[in-house]
């Protein structure tokens, strides 16, 4: 039996504690994973809480990882020892579905995310499906990358979705912060007219430097209203309710707004807002292994890195109180140190 130390939830809103757990036999289809680093992202706040409902204890969290194949099973493909993966949100597949056959195998049934009944990254070692550990491109930092792996492919999802989405197109970022960044980053590599919305006068600057060519504040309705009809994309990032009404007015006929943020209150929509200029209202969660592999060359491609603050894996619950304090900017990566 291998033993492997991890940083442990063991019941809702606790402390992370350090353990060693039973890493069991390895799965014929499964890669294991030396961790490297590990970014922390919103939802592993979220699953840390139970705020879905859907948190399953002891948990080990974490899904932005980035580090070296170490062991792979006998049918696992395609990778080797000592190759740089990441390993996002989801760890598995069934690989036989229809979701998964016509290349959509975020939408599995049967898929399984890496922080939810599974061990994910806080750990010195984490397993996943072949398919689900993601060459790294050989330039692309791996200090800073694990947050592409989960919030990267979340805003970058839109721009392959969807077709409409050109070089010259107006797009709009709400919530300049762990996924907004990423967003905004990714829009004007895209070649985009670039919108960023905050309600953080602070993060003007900040926008403009990440590539936005303008600022609204998201709080400000009248400001918002003096864009109707400019914006072919809206995506929103954030996870509180907003003058929706205004936002939606944004759109230009046929646009769309599109909703990655996790946001639990329903979003009231006025069925002549969307009839009138034929708008559209959309939301998607992460991508599959094809979708998260374009993302990282677009990324590698383009340069583009999150922004990061950085804590060793021992300073976790440091660097959980961080988050939750609302401090992080824009995003948090854990180096192992066990």
């Amino acid at each position: 039996m291998s033993k492997i130390k991890s940083w442990v939830v063991p019941e809702a809103g606790a402390a992370f504690e350090l353990q060693e757990l039973d890493a069991g036999p390895l799965g014929s289809d499964e890669v294991e994973v030396k961790v490297e680093y590990c970014g922390i992202c919103h939802s592993d706040l979220s699953v840390k809480n139970n705020d879905w409902g859907n948190s399953q204890y002891p948990a080990v969290l974490g899904h932005e990882v980035i580090g070296r194949v170490v062991a792979v099973g006998d049918h696992a493909k395609g990778l080797k020892i000592g190759q740089r993966v990441g390993v996002g949100w989801t760890a598995d597949s069934c690989m036989h579905c229809s979701e998964c056959l016509s290349g959509h195998h975020q939408f599995c049934g049967e898929s399984k995310a890496t922080i939810i009944g599974h061990r994910g990254g806080f750990a010195e070692t984490v397993r996943s499906h072949w398919a689900w550990a993601i060459p790294l491109p050989e330039n692309l930092e791996p200090s800073t990358a694990g947050p592409l792996l989960c919030g990267g492919i979340t805003v970058f999802q839109p721009f392959l979705a969807y077709g409409n989405v050109k070089s010259t197109s107006n797009v709009g970022v709400v919530g300049i912060g762990g996924l907004g960044h990423m967003a905004v980053k990714f829009a004007e590599a895209w070649g985009c007219e670039v919108t960023a919305f905050t309600s953080s006068p602070s993060k003007t600057e900040e926008a403009k430097a990440l590539g936005a060519d303008r600022v609204v504040s998201s709080r400000d309705s009248d400001a918002i209203a003096e864009m109707a009809s400019t914006l072919d994309l809206l995506i929103t990032t954030v996870n509180v309710p907003l003058d929706w009404a205004a936002l939606i007015n944004t759109l230009k006929p046929k646009g769309r707004m599109h909703v990655v943020g996790a946001v639990l209150e329903p979003i009231p929509v006025a069925a002549f807002q969307l009839i009138m200029g034929q708008r559209e209202i959309s939301g998607s969660p992460t991508g599959s292994p094809t979708d998260i592999a374009k993302m990282l060359e677009f990324a590698a491609r383009h340069d583009i890195q999150p922004q990061t603050e950085d804590f060793p894996m021992s300073k976790i619950n440091e660097a959980f109180e961080h988050l939750e304090a609302g401090k992080a900017r824009y995003r948090i990566v854990l180096k192992a140190d066990f």
